[in-house]
């Protein structure tokens, strides 16, 4: 009979991560972190041990653990997950507190390719007052996100099927924003890691990674009140060719912010009406 001190401690050899062993072991055992220091002498039943053994091979093999165990935090959120959605990554709460910055209470919003929902509703939930309007061209990644937005009682979303402003003719808003995808068509980092698993037209977009943002800035332009701010994600080498686009495309107070690690991560404009 194997005690959750033993389980866990063959996990992490086998995972070379002891936090994901855990994560791992407390979604088997539906019990929270903390459960484990008290316990760690408790024994796991046969079908306990099996499943944990299981997660862990499929963990080892490359599964993120966010579609292991269906859910992961952002922002202030505990989202649903999975491999119908990209997973929401720390870097991106940067473009969360960006537009909050520049929102006001009342403030119209579109986040296009919203996946599981985590910028839509991380906004949204901050905002209470705002409305915000959620696209995404993957009706089973939608799925996703309304089930999020109705268990965490997030009301002020609306969800809409289609590929990125397409579904929103005529609607204008004070900010859009987005994580397209951005990696180039051909980077080796798809087939490595997490990135494996993830749905790749979240990922890729052409053979710079450009595209689906070339789209967004030219398109975004009918889509923003005059003043209205687009701000994107992208990647880390990617932040003097998007300020590009933005000022090409006739966008004012254009910029680049940096994430936590000190790479261009953020890049957005103010529309100008002509």
């Amino acid at each position: 009979m194997t005690d959750v001190r033993q389980a866990l401690a063959g996990a992490a050899h086998a995972l070379g991560d002891r936090l994901e062993a855990e994560l791992l072991l407390v979604h088997v055992l539906g019990k929270p972190r903390s459960w484990l220091i008290a316990h760690a002498d408790d024994a796991l039943d046969d079908a306990q041990a099996a499943a944990f053994d299981a997660l862990v091979r499929r963990r080892r093999d490359g599964e993120p653990v966010a579609y292991l165990v269906g859910h992961r935090g952002f922002w202030s959120l505990e989202l649903e997950v999975t491999p119908a959605t990209l997973i929401p990554r720390p870097e991106t709460e940067l473009l969360v507190e960006l537009a909050l910055a520049r929102l006001p209470a009342q403030a119209r919003v579109a986040d296009l390719g919203t996946g599981s929902g985590a910028i839509a509703l991380s906004i949204a939930h901050e905002r209470p007052q705002a409305q915000v309007v959620a696209t995404d061209a993957s009706e089973a990644a939608l799925a996703v996100a309304r089930r999020n937005a109705a268990r965490l009682g997030i009301g002020n979303v609306r969800f809409v099927p289609g590929d990125w402003l397409a579904p929103l003719p005529g609607e204008r808003f004070d900010a859009i924003v987005s994580n397209p995808p951005y990696i180039e068509a051909g980077d080796p980092h798809l087939g490595q890691g997490d990135l494996r698993f993830e749905p790749t037209s979240a990922l890729a977009s052409g053979a710079d990674g450009l595209d689906d943002i070339r789209r967004i800035v030219a398109d975004a332009r009918a889509h923003l009140h005059p003043g209205g701010w687009l701000m994107m994600e992208h990647g880390w080498n990617q932040g003097a060719a998007v300020r590009a686009l933005l000022e090409a495309a006739g966008y004012g107070e254009v910029f680049t912010a940096q994430d936590l690690e000190g790479r261009d991560r953020i890049s957005g404009g103010a529309w100008r009406a002509s």
